[in-house]
């Protein structure tokens, strides 16, 4: 009886370090799972000027090459209907392990056919843009991550995105590569506005099937040139 109790005694520090040990790789799933969603991308900046008045809360969208902000109208109350939502998640960029750091990043450019680009950076104007691996691998590729507490996006360790005003409600995504306000990259007499990027939950809409039959998804193209 007393060789089984000093037996469980000294089982304890093991039992309880495996349990703690379970619990922390609980919660790291837990704070890992939200890269793998596919999320949509919204601004957030000061409303106490003109151009962060217009802008504030609007969505990130794909357009042609590039990222840009869907400011509404009165002849596109919803935005420019040619214009894809961005709609993406984290992922590692071949050939490049930032480790902790972050990862690449990917979002759809067309839902039929599915296919995804990579955002990134472009080295010489600060744009924010997106395509496959040839185009994006020279440029500024990652590592994309999120803010601790409020899971902004982040690249390269920092949040360092405007919105540059090209005219009338028509503002493009860029990175403050030298954190100097875009001097020298865009023309001084261009608005710009500091904005925060928000990850938001994709609305799920209702898929309608017949009976018995299931609704088919098609898979997302990226391969090596993607």
């Amino acid at each position: 009886m007393v060789l089984g109790i000093l037996t469980a005694i000294a089982a304890c520090p093991a039992i309880i370090g495996t349990t703690e040990a379970v619990r922390q790789g609980q919660r790291q799933n837990a704070r890992e799972k939200h890269r793998g969603l596919k999320t949509n991308l919204s601004v957030v900046c000061s409303r106490t000027t003109k151009g962060g008045r217009e802008i504030d809360g609007c969505e990130v969208v794909l357009s042609e090459n590039k990222l840009y902000l869907n400011v509404p109208s009165e002849e596109f109350p919803e935005g420019h209907p040619e214009d894809h939502p961005f709609a993406g998640y984290f992922l590692p960029y071949p050939d490049h392990d930032w480790g902790r750091q972050g990862e690449g990043m990917v979002s759809t450019i067309s839902n039929d056919p599915p296919q995804l680009n990579w955002i990134y950076v472009d080295r010489d104007t600060c744009e924010v843009k997106h395509g496959d691996r040839i185009a994006s691998e020279p440029h500024i590729i990652g590592p994309w991550d999120v803010t601790k507490m409020d899971r902004r996006v982040m690249l390269t360790g920092w949040e360092g995105f405007m919105a540059v005003r090209y005219g009338p409600g028509e503002w493009a995504l860029y990175f403050d590569v030298d954190d100097n306000g875009l001097q020298g990259v865009i023309g001084e007499e261009m608005m710009r506005v500091e904005v925060e990027l928000v990850r938001r939950e994709r609305r799920q809409e209702r898929t309608l099937t017949s009976p018995g039959e299931e609704a088919e998804a098609g898979t997302p193209n990226l391969d090596d040139d993607a």
